[in-house]
């Protein structure tokens, strides 16, 4: 299908953008939700209605989750609208990294009043809750479901009206102190920032970006129905877009999982059941090996983007813990040494070519709420654009079977779809298929 035939991806993904545009232009509402599935481009969306935000004359707050993506959002609008000035809230100890460096018109300042006031001012959460003065007519609110509610509380009378993107699919907001206090009170400071803001005004408008231009056609509709089923979403690219291949043929008893995953798309390394520690050697040497193998076996990749070889910075392993992730990390060999080890939290948001994930479920005798949580498998299984390996210990559909939920049920609390339970079901059924 043609890119601008009327049905084409890029033309459904173009008019839903056109509304969101659209609606911060006109309307009284005070906020625009828009619920993005992985890879949709969300950031591309930020830039985009940054830049015209800023070319109208009216001065914007972006509000972002971590320091990356800070700067990660400033060497987009570098990209794109170099003329805009940008201001770079920071704390006073940060190291201005290359990207914010780069930028043709970039100020950072540990204050707002050192930005000499700026087109776009850009800074985490935790930053501008520091600004007791000043407003702004509208801010933009990246990654809004990975904000706790109180978080946004304490930004919101900085701004008038906002623009609020996020993927609901991902991780939930966390905490290290114990909460259950504010459990089912309306602004429980544990809910994310979406929810909060839409159970307070639900006529707010809600776009969904309905194209995912990172997952291939093989995973769209996987994890669309594990973990988006009821809004969903489909691939920017048809069956035959994206080839992974490999130069040397298969001689190792791994070459049956990259094999699968270099066909389907999917590929799952299962090792026998048994009952391990956190970090169970076996299981993270194979995950190891897994990366050295694709690499050694000389793969390519081919795409829309062309033709290129998978070298060590496009895979990534993925663990739910750090732990995990550093005993991965110690068994890499030498020749994957570029290769990304680290947890989903640290993944989200990132893309890569071949992604290797441990299962959060793997080797264990129980299913807790931290390793039955949809949004992490989610992030795991939803960061590559070619294909996804993952490494697990048979029985884990038995321990989803068998394992009863003991987490307490609270009143006025939504219930969160899909549950763990349904989701992890999904994606091993599809593996095992």
């Amino acid at each position: 299908m043609n890119a601008n035939q009327p049905g084409s991806p890029a033309v459904e993904a173009a008019r839903v953008v056109d509304a969101v545009l659209r609606d911060l232009r006109v309307g009284d509402h005070r906020g625009v939700v828009v619920d993005s599935p992985p890879g949709a481009g969300k950031s591309t969306l930020v830039v985009r209605a940054a830049g015209e935000l800023a070319a109208s004359g009216q001065p914007l707050m972006i509000v972002a989750q971590t320091n990356e993506q800070v700067d990660d959002l400033i060497e987009r609008l570098g990209s794109r609208f170099p003329e805009v000035r940008v201001g770079r809230l920071s704390a006073v100890d940060y190291e201005t990294s290359d990207r914010v460096r780069d930028h043709p018109a970039c100020r950072v300042g540990a204050k707002v009043g050192d930005l000499g006031a700026p087109a776009v001012t850009i800074g985490t959460a935790a930053k501008w809750a520091t600004v007791a003065d000043g407003t702004w007519p509208w801010a933009i609110v990246d990654e809004a479901y990975q904000m706790r509610s109180d978080a946004l509380l304490r930004v919101a009378p900085r701004f008038e009206r906002a623009l609020f993107v996020g993927d609901p699919g991902q991780l939930d907001p966390f905490s290290t102190v114990e909460v259950d206090r504010w459990t089912g009170l309306s602004w429980d400071p544990m809910q994310s920032a979406v929810a909060v803001l839409l159970r307070h005004n639900p006529d707010l408008p809600v776009h969904r970006l309905p194209v995912s231009w990172r997952l291939p056609h093989s995973a769209a509709s996987v994890v669309a129905e594990a973990f988006y089923p009821f809004t969903g979403f489909r691939s920017g690219t048809g069956a035959e877009d994206r080839r992974l291949t490999f130069g040397a043929p298969a001689s190792d008893p791994l070459d049956t999982a990259l094999d699968a995953a270099a066909a389907t798309g999917w590929g799952l390394h299962e090792l026998s059941p048994r009952f391990t520690i956190r970090t169970d050697a076996e299981a993270a040497g194979a995950c190891a090996a897994l990366a050295g193998r694709a690499l050694s076996r000389e793969a390519v990749a081919f795409s829309e983007l062309g033709e290129r070889p998978l070298t060590p910075d496009r895979i990534a392993i993925g663990a739910a813990h750090r732990d995990q992730a550093a005993a991965i990390r110690a068994q890499l060999p030498p020749e994957a040494a570029g290769v990304t080890v680290d947890t989903a939290n640290r993944l989200q948001g990132r893309e890569y070519d071949l992604t290797i994930v441990l299962h959060p479920l793997s080797g264990r005798r129980d299913a807790t709420a931290f390793h039955l949580e949809s949004g992490r498998l989610c992030v795991l299984t939803s960061r590559h654009r070619h294909a996804c390996v993952v490494v697990a210990r048979a029985g884990i559909a038995e321990l989803l079977d068998a394992h009863p939920s003991t987490e307490p049920v609270h009143l006025n609390v939504p219930v969160k779809f899909p549950d763990g339970w349904e989701a992890n079901q999904a994606i091993l059924a599809h593996l095992t298929r």
